[in-house]
């Protein structure tokens, strides 16, 4: 049960959302912006640095809606999302998708933890400052996202298959207002 009166059944950041979306509107603004418009990463590939972020926070409820984006997002090498997530081989990575999870790995402890070796790893593997940039503020904003979710103990699924549909959504979607999707007549 969430800390505060929410709307009872709707999971993680969308009640929290509701709540209150005067602050909601601009959290899910910075997520389509990060994770949706145009970037030198892909769409798989950001919600990849989301869930890799949400499972070192152990923030269940944004690593299993952002894993199910990125399984969409992925399509065939959906099983890369397990691998990060289970810290199991990452031979279906490229390097510089390697090094730049290592940066958001630290910018999940602190940000102080970045080094210059790992900047230079990351760009040895073709990183330019766009990636390096979009990678940090992920890992940042999501280590924000997690807080407020856990913080407040909204409603976490535990049933996996629960997240399937949430994937659909963000992957065609994206990072859309609830009360403007109950609008347009989508869910």
């Amino acid at each position: 049960m969430a800390h505060i009166k929410v709307e009872e059944g709707v999971p993680g950041i969308r009640s929290l959302v509701l709540f209150r979306p005067e602050t909601g509107k601009h959290l899910y603004e910075l997520a389509q912006v990060l994770l949706r418009d145009a970037s030198p990463l892909t769409a798989a590939e950001r919600e990849l640095i989301a869930t890799h972020v949400s499972a070192r926070n152990h923030c269940i409820f944004c690593m299993s809606s952002h894993a199910a984006a990125a399984r969409e997002l992925f399509e065939e090498k959906r099983e890369v999302v397990d691998c990060v997530i289970e810290s199991k081989g990452t031979a279906l990575l490229s390097d510089k998708m390697k090094a730049l999870l290592t940066i958001a790995g630290k910018v999940q402890q602190s940000g102080k933890l970045v080094t210059d070796e790992d900047i230079a790893e990351a760009r040895k593997h073709g990183a330019e400052d766009r990636d390096i940039h979009d990678t940090v503020l992920i890992a940042a904003t999501f280590s924000m996202f997690n807080r407020y979710v856990d913080g407040l103990a909204s409603l976490t699924p535990t049933d996996p298959k629960e997240y399937e549909p949430m994937g659909k959504r963000l992957a065609t979607l994206g990072y859309v207002l609830p009360q403007q999707q109950k609008t347009n007549g989508t869910h």
